[in-house]
């Protein structure tokens, strides 16, 4: 008698996302949508350009926000960067849903893994739950999802999430410490810096 033994993926871990998109799709202006090819590029993979091309942040500090890995990060940034151009070099349509995500806002919540103890760290603060201890007993600390997972797997539906303009759409407290990069353009591939309005 053979039993066969049934080896299941490991699930995927949810990414932590600031906010929803505030807009769902993109196209060529004058082209009506049926008639373009369309890409999907889900709100984690949003969350990886956001964090990385429009708050500046290095890999590290991205994927501590994101609550995964930096290899993790690395290729969820290089995916959508490949989605972005293909949209933006063959004129194709680009739709931003699906994925499996946690919306964050502006803090984490640790979690004690002895005695249960919660309570909420803010981003930026410095403080990672693996390097942490419990306030109460000293114990080993985990991050606490805090919020329903979104999404649903590949293709899922998008969550739904707090209305744009309520408030969990702005940058991150202490989002300009400890991980922006810095110094001349060329240590940061070549950007150059943008002056700012008074």
């Amino acid at each position: 008698m053979t039993s066969e033994v049934m080896v299941l993926p490991r699930p995927r871990k949810p990414r932590y996302v600031q906010a929803e998109p505030v807009t769902c799709y993109f196209k060529p202006q004058g082209i009506p949508l049926r008639e373009l090819d369309s890409v999907v590029l889900s709100v984690e993979e949003l969350e990886a350009l956001r964090l990385a091309d429009e708050e500046d942040l290095y890999q590290e500090a991205a994927a501590e926000r994101m609550g995964v890995s930096r290899q993790t990060f690395q290729r969820v940034l290089r995916e959508a960067r490949k989605k972005v151009a293909d949209v933006l070099v063959n004129g194709k349509a680009l739709g931003i849903e699906g994925g499996d995500y946690v919306l964050s806002g502006d803090v984490r919540i640790f979690e004690c893994v002895k005695c249960g103890e919660r309570w909420e760290e803010p981003f930026g603060s410095g403080v990672r739950a693996r390097e942490a201890s419990c306030r109460e007993c000293g114990g080993a600390v985990t991050r606490a999802s805090g919020a329903h997972v979104r999404g649903g797997g590949r293709g899922g539906q998008r969550g739904r999430g707090p209305a744009p303009g309520t408030g969990s759409g702005g940058p991150a407290p202490g989002a300009g410490s400890g991980g922006q990069r810095g110094g001349p353009p060329s240590a940061r591939g070549g950007r150059q810096p943008t002056k700012e309005g008074p």
